[in-house]
């Protein structure tokens, strides 16, 4: 695929996907002749990953760090898995927190209009 398919596909712009490419995020792409960019399968498996890591906030330092770690192979297995288990404890705790703040919202709009009628009725009894 070239980048303005993959960049469809994944939702990702061409500078990201450049970036993330040059930063070593993804694997170098492989180019035709003419110089333009030819996805294969692999480089779109770091790219779906990636994504995904992002979308739910892992920095781009740890992601850095893990693909390095990769590309050292197996003997970095555990600090990878280290690095994995820390983001996940890291997204379970913000996913806690998240939780009570949809609660919050639902219990204010759930009692929106009692709410705004009794402000309605302590500003009718200040006016008197």
């Amino acid at each position: 695929m070239i980048i303005s398919e993959v960049s469809e596909k994944y939702g990702l712009t061409h500078d990201t996907l450049r970036y993330y490419e040059r930063i070593g995020l993804i694997p170098p792409v492989k180019r035709r002749p003419n110089g333009i960019r030819e996805y294969d399968g692999y480089s779109c498996g770091w790219i779906e990953f990636i994504h995904c890591m992002r979308k739910a906030g892992l920095p781009i330092e740890t992601l850095v760090e893990y693909v390095q770690l990769y590309q050292q192979g197996a003997a970095t297995k555990e600090a990878r898995k280290g690095l994995l288990l820390g983001e996940y404890r890291r997204l379970d705790e913000r996913t806690l927190e998240l939780q009570t703040v949809k609660e919050r919202l639902l219990y204010k709009i759930n009692n929106y209009d009692q709410i705004e009628e009794s402000v309605e009725i302590m500003d009718k009894d200040n006016q008197e």
